[in-house]
């Protein structure tokens, strides 16, 4: 042995694993028709008493990973719903956190809204944001579509809630790039710098399964 890390690591997210870090959600095992997953939500008293863009919305509500990495390759299955005390602009938020710094003052995050999906979303508006990727905390969804609405930060997706998809993450110190059942949608410069922990991300609504995770350090 040389001392280094793997270069893949493989979680199939059929236990919670050690070392993880809730903030400011729940995890759970869970079973889909025979195929385990991690169940993960936001806290009870997050969706109760939380304040957008304080406690939730492109806030550090995830999952955190014990690993440190500069540039990687992320992939994992996502199924995503609603809770039924969701609010009217929850569309199934969940994805992928990287670049997690120790206090979680800094991350980057690429997500899908199932809601949002092509033969879901009820306009072509919606249809055209079923992925996201932002970083926190200067450059939330909302702050990017008013000044860089043309940017390639958001994206169109043959997706549903409810369903099984494929998300892959992929970024170095500069470039970020992103894939839904094998289908790039997002492929640009980072807008933050910097390497760190990983999470499952959730927002606000949001039920969602997560199943067999892969990490390979590029």
């Amino acid at each position: 042995m040389d001392g280094r890390p793997e270069q893949i690591t493989r979680y199939a997210l059929d236990a919670l694993p050690g070392g993880v870090t809730l903030r400011s959600v729940t995890a759970e095992l869970s079973d889909v028709a025979g195929r385990p997953a991690l169940r993960v939500s936001l806290t009870e008293t997050v969706r109760r008493e939380g304040k957008p863009g304080v406690d939730f919305v492109d806030q550090p509500t995830f999952v955190i990973m014990p690993l440190d990495l500069a540039a990687a390759r992320l992939e994992v299955d996502i199924n995503a719903d609603l809770l039924p005390d969701a609010p009217d602009y929850a569309r199934g938020f969940a994805g992928l956190a990287f670049a997690v710094d120790a206090d979680c003052t800094a991350f980057e995050a690429v997500y899908v809204r199932p809601y949002n999906g092509l033969t879901v979303a009820p306009d072509d508006v919606r249809r055209h944001r079923a992925v996201q990727y932002f970083a926190y905390p200067d450059w939330p969804f909302d702050r990017l579509r008013q000044e860089r609405s043309d940017e390639g930060f958001e994206a169109a997706a043959d997706i549903r809630p409810g369903a099984w998809l494929h998300l892959v993450v992929e970024f170095d110190a500069v470039h970020v790039r992103a894939e839904v059942d094998g289908v790039e949608l997002v492929s640009r410069d980072r807008v933050a710098a910097g390497g760190g922990a990983i999470g499952l991300f959730v927002d606000i609504g949001t039920d969602a399964l997560f199943a067999d995770l892969v990490v390979e350090r590029i």
